[in-house]
């Protein structure tokens, strides 16, 4: 099942995510900015993403949101308010519970859905979440990008598997929504590192965002691309890798994204990542063409 699906499902109609923020940093960047993991640039996955620290706040990014996607919504539509930039749970509890509260009070607000590290869910984070569930349904967004311990020590994740483990269960209890990021395409794997990460994460999770790495200005990878040291996955490539993935995922994990969506202000490569229409096509034909029948 694809997200649409899921939320169709829950909602009763088609739901849109309205990008916000409510932390401007995360526990693997330096106090100016730098360090990180080494895809992650200046706006922390989050371009769209205003930051949020009052409950007045919460509502104007709100509205903003929602007139950016108004040509494509209907009147019926419905919204969940998604914090996505940085690590979301990297911020006071306090502020934390004014603003997801002030987005779950909203009644065009349907779920929240909060992206976050696995090492930033303390025991009064995790109280504010069973809190959450009890007024609107909760997914939590894990960045896990790969079991691969060598390569997550080369992104510099910054904590080990057993961490991510831990999360997911702690979160489950909390009544939360899972959903594991990870990215195809990472300096010196291979496809079956690919395809080990989505099996690994399809044991325990209930969804899943499949992410294809791209190089950004300003970040540790766009240096190593410039020195050679580092180039990015073809189309055909990544859709292979892409269908293995798919393939070794259980039947009941829900599949929320095929590809990134990288700001083209400052896409270094690959060029045809830019087109995100494009490549969803693409990749749509390499599914069909493979009989992989899960997302239609």
């Amino acid at each position: 099942m694809t997200a649409d699906g899921l939320f169709r499902r829950m909602f009763g109609g088609k739901t849109y995510k309205l990008a916000l923020g409510c932390s401007d940093s995360c526990p693997n960047r330096n106090a100016d900015g730098s360090g990180g993991c080494i895809f992650c640039g200046n706006s922390g996955s989050g371009d769209f993403a205003e930051i949020c620290m009052t409950a007045d706040e919460v509502y104007g990014a709100i509205e903003r949101a929602k007139s950016r996607v108004a040509a494509k919504v209907g009147t019926d539509a419905r919204y969940i308010a998604y914090f996505q930039s940085f690590t979301s749970t990297y911020a006071p509890v306090k502020r934390l519970e004014r603003v997801f509260r002030a987005a779950a009070d909203r009644e065009d607000i349907v779920a929240l859905s909060v992206a976050t590290r696995p090492d930033c869910l303390g025991g009064e984070i995790l109280g504010l979440f069973r809190n959450l569930v009890k007024r609107k349904p909760l997914f939590v967004e894990l960045g896990l990008q790969t079991a691969n311990e060598h390569t997550a020590a080369l992104i510099n994740r910054r904590y080990p598997l057993e961490v991510y483990d831990e999360a997911v269960r702690r979160l489950h209890e909390c009544g939360a929504n899972v959903i594991t990021h990870t990215i195809i395409g990472l300096p010196g794997e291979s496809a079956e590192d690919a395809v080990r990460t989505a099996a690994y994460a399809g044991r325990v999770t209930d969804g899943i965002k499949l992410h294809l790495l791209f190089v950004t200005d300003g970040t540790k990878l766009a240096e190593m691309y410039r020195r050679g040291e580092y180039a990015p996955l073809t189309p055909d490539r990544y859709a292979d890798i892409l269908c293995r993935c798919i393939k070794a995922l259980p039947d009941g994990v829900v599949i929320h994204r095929l590809t990134g969506d990288p700001p083209k202000s400052v896409l270094l490569a690959p060029a045809w990542a830019a087109d995100k229409k494009r490549t969803l096509a693409f990749v749509s034909e390499k599914l069909t063409e493979q009989g992989i029948r899960r997302l239609t």
